[in-house]
């Protein structure tokens, strides 16, 4: 279908995402296939200092502040990681354009045009292929919040937040259902373990 594709998975906090994007690429490092990781915001050496400011629990940065670093972010992994590539690896991201949207437009309100404008100038033709939509609810939240052994900044919002940014990434997944798969992360990890991986074999 896609052979090098470009897959995100995305979801609020607490909902599986990463440890999933790791089961992925535990996969496919045995099949032998050739793929990147990276995670937003972070990703490479520039991004990685980025995210040390915007995870910081001692920032306190304006929303627009914090929306523009993670575009920089971005930038510093299309420029040094994405775009040298795409069509030659499977890329594997932990969170990306639909984080921007959910968090930063759903969940705090920023303008949808302004950051569409940002976006489109940053990304150019890069496009993602699929998308794995974690989703949790309230309870199982906490739960693994309560057991991180440090929560940064963003893991520390009212619920209320988290609700509207996950209520976001809903509305974004059912503007293009082909290209997205939810995954819910209340249900028992092998299970999802086995939908994601059978869904990877599809795509790859």
């Amino acid at each position: 279908m896609y052979k090098k594709p470009i897959i995100v998975f995305e979801g609020i906090e607490g909902s599986g995402k990463s440890l999933h994007i790791n089961n992925v690429a535990t996969y496919l490092k045995k099949k032998g296939k050739k793929f990147i990781k990276i995670r937003e915001p972070g990703g490479n050496q520039n991004s990685e200092k980025i995210r040390k400011l915007i995870l910081n629990n001692k920032s306190n940065f304006d929303k627009v502040t914090d929306l523009l670093l993670y575009f920089a972010a971005r930038n510093e992994n299309l420029k040094n990681i994405i775009m040298k590539n795409v069509g030659k690896k499977i890329i594997l991201i932990d969170r990306f354009v639909d984080s921007t949207f959910a968090y930063q437009h759903y969940g705090m309100g920023i303008n949808i045009n302004f950051i569409n404008e940002i976006s489109n100038f940053l990304l150019k033709n890069i496009k993602v292929s699929f998308t794995f939509l974690n989703l949790v609810n309230e309870k199982n939240m906490k739960i693994r919040l309560k057991q991180r052994k440090k929560l940064n900044r963003y893991d520390k919002f009212e619920m209320s937040f988290y609700k509207k940014v996950q209520s976001g990434f809903i509305k974004i997944a059912s503007k293009n259902k082909k290209k997205y798969l939810k995954i819910n992360s209340n249900i028992d990890i092998a299970i999802n373990k086995e939908i994601i991986i059978k869904k990877i074999n599809k795509l790859i």
